[in-house]
């Protein structure tokens, strides 16, 4: 066959192969022509998770009737200013959105510019377009999308159920309202509303928060930290969760670069170096950051669906990313998002807890408080069954218990954990400051402090203090393991891990940091083969590093189980008052949740 030109009707069912995949894909484009168009207002209705109709409605500027003719023909567009592609200030500017949905679709566009007298609508079907008609509109654009995908059927049987597809909708939309906090979204789906988010009053950044609650939930927005950083072209602004606030996936990851939803590899990377040092691997903070760039340092023309950019400098990018990530850390380092509200506790899970007659008693083998539910409600109040045990054996409950006499002093010298007072079940610390009760994993608490330990000494070139064991260990590993030790014994020296080969399978630890005596060191070198192998060739030297801090921190670490006296509880509240990140350890895990006096008060009705 000799080479020939394709048919428009072609050409734009290729496009559209590439712009429109499902009815989300369909949703985005009118959006984004929406936002471009200056709407303050956008309504968004779908029938059969648009598999049947999408309809779009704003009210912004408008097309004219020349306009609406020009606006379906391929790449026309007016948002492309002085045609530079290296300076691309608005969503859409290729021009094919429209004629790519025209061509798979039945398409209707009805406008009305604003100071017009009437408005126009144009027909297209299956890429047959009629002449523009005069109708009656409100100034702004009505796009009607018809039985998608009806010219390819190939295309529609993949599509997926219509609750999926709805689910790619309603996705689609909250990230593009994330990023126009100013800007009212409605979506309603089978008669039924979705979406319903009106625009954000207030100062920017509050108007931003306030959005990105609506969309993230209250928990985000009560436990995240503000972040905005410049540095040359570029400034990265936005909120990041605390990091006990995570998920075990990326979904509640959303990046914008000039204000365009992105997923991009080089900004997730980034996050996840930005939280490695308080977060475990396998769980994910939840962060909504807005990146704005130099049009003339990034490339938005780089993935059919604008979803990838390009950066000029992408080291200066993941720079700025991870340093204003951790510099907000580090603010909101002694904060954790794990706050116990106690009515909840009590009105629900400690009657789902007991499932036999739900009777509050000390049984005299386990010890176990369980409560007698009286009424349906919480606020109709519980009572008591008769304690099987005289009240002074509750005195074996404890760990160790102090008098509560006032050693503490004047108010104003209250430390911010407050005082020990007691701890139970040898891994829980119970501290009481003037207006709260504490409790404290001892274990997740003095893990964060041996790791920031260890990351000082590395930081400041100080020999870490090492301690020479009298009998080595010798580990036997897997060769491959072993490999991998053998591998990073410098970066082990340098945290006092002294490690030497011994054997074809086999390695010896003549030394371990001061700070873990007594750790179990062959599950320590086991998991750091382990890790190690998860790191893969992304990771820098200080970013590997920082793992073995980490590994090490957990392994020397004061264990769930072992008694502590007073003093050692006191000075490890001490320590965690002027460590940095120690709200939460090594892997995102709370260190402490406090209880405010004035909501245990509400829970025994003083209140």
């Amino acid at each position: 066959m000799p080479i020939r030109i394709l048919p428009d009707n072609l050409i734009n069912q290729i496009a559209a192969g590439e712009v429109i995949e499902r009815p989300s894909s369909v949703v985005k484009e009118l959006v984004e022509n929406a936002l471009d168009a200056g709407a303050d207002k956008i309504d968004i209705t779908l029938v059969d998770g648009g598999k049947t109709l999408i309809v779009v409605q704003d009210n912004g500027k408008g097309m004219d009737k020349d306009e609406l003719r020009l606006c379906i023909e391929r790449h026309a567009t007016s948002k492309l200013e002085n045609d530079d592609l290296f300076h691309i200030k608005q969503l859409g500017f290729r021009g094919e959105a429209l004629p790519s949905i025209g061509a798979v679709s039945k398409l209707c566009i009805m406008s009305r510019k604003k100071g017009a007298s009437e408005g126009g609508k144009i027909e297209i079907s299956g890429g047959k377009k009629s002449e523009v008609m005069p109708t009656a509109i409100s100034s702004g654009t009505r796009i009607e999308v018809r039985d998608l995908f009806y010219t390819t059927p190939a295309r529609l049987k993949f599509l997926k159920t219509d609750s999926s597809e709805l689910g790619n909708c309603v996705d689609m939309v909250e990230r593009i309202s994330m990023a126009n906090p100013n800007v009212s979204f409605y979506l309603t789906h089978n008669d039924k509303q979705k979406i319903s988010l009106n625009a954000c009053q207030g100062e920017f950044f509050d108007a931003r928060l306030k959005r990105l609650g609506e969309v993230m939930g209250k928990e985000f927005k009560d436990n995240s930290l503000m972040i905005n950083v410049s540095r040359d072209y570029a400034t990265v602004s936005g909120y990041i969760g605390l990091p006990t606030l995570n998920k075990s996936n990326s979904l509640y990851q959303y990046l914008f670069v000039n204000n365009r939803p992105v997923r991009d590899k080089l900004l997730l990377g980034a996050i996840k170096g930005a939280y490695q040092d308080v977060l475990a691997s396998n769980r994910y903070p939840m962060v909504a950051l807005f990146i704005d760039v130099d049009p003339a340092y990034v490339d938005v023309n780089v993935h059919p669906q604008k979803a990838e950019v390009r950066f000029l400098d992408s080291a200066l990018i993941r720079s700025l990313l991870v340093g204003s990530i951790r510099q907000a850390l580090s603010i909101g380092d002694r904060q954790t998002a794990n706050t116990l509200n106690l009515e909840k506790f009590v009105k629900e899970e400690i009657w789902a807890q007991n499932k036999d007659d739900n009777a509050f008693f000390l049984n005299e083998s386990s010890r176990e408080m369980r409560f007698e539910k009286q009424h349906s409600s919480f606020q109709k109040g519980y009572q008591t069954k008769p304690y099987t045990n005289s009240l002074p054996d509750l005195e074996s409950a404890y760990s160790l218990k102090v008098d509560l006499k006032d050693e503490i002093g004047a108010i104003d010298s209250m430390p911010p954990l407050g005082f020990a007072k007691a701890q139970f079940h040898d891994t829980y610390i119970i501290s009481q400051t003037s207006d709260s009760i504490v409790i404290i994993d001892q274990h997740a608490a003095h893990e964060r402090i041996v790791m920031e330990k260890l990351k000082a000494d590395l930081a400041s070139d100080n020999k870490v203090a090492t301690q020479i064991l009298l009998i080595p260990e010798v580990v036997d590993l897997g060769i491959s393991e072993k490999s991998r030790i053998v591998e990073n014994v410098k970066n082990f020296e340098k945290l006092g891990l002294v490690v030497e080969e011994f054997g074809p399978k086999a390695v010896i630890v003549r030394e371990i940091p001061a700070l873990i005596s007594g750790a179990d060191i062959q599950k320590l070198i086991k998991d750091l083969a382990g890790e190690i192998n998860e790191w893969g060739s992304s990771f820098s030297l200080t970013d590997k590093l920082h793992h073995i801090c980490a590994t090490i921190a957990c392994h020397g670490s004061v264990r769930a189980g072992r008694k502590l006296n007073i003093d050692e509880m006191n000075r490890l509240l001490r320590d965690m008052e002027k460590t940095e990140h120690s709200g939460q350890c090594n892997h995102g895990r709370p260190t402490y949740i406090e209880l405010k006096l004035s909501d245990i008060e509400k829970l025994f009705a003083r209140r």
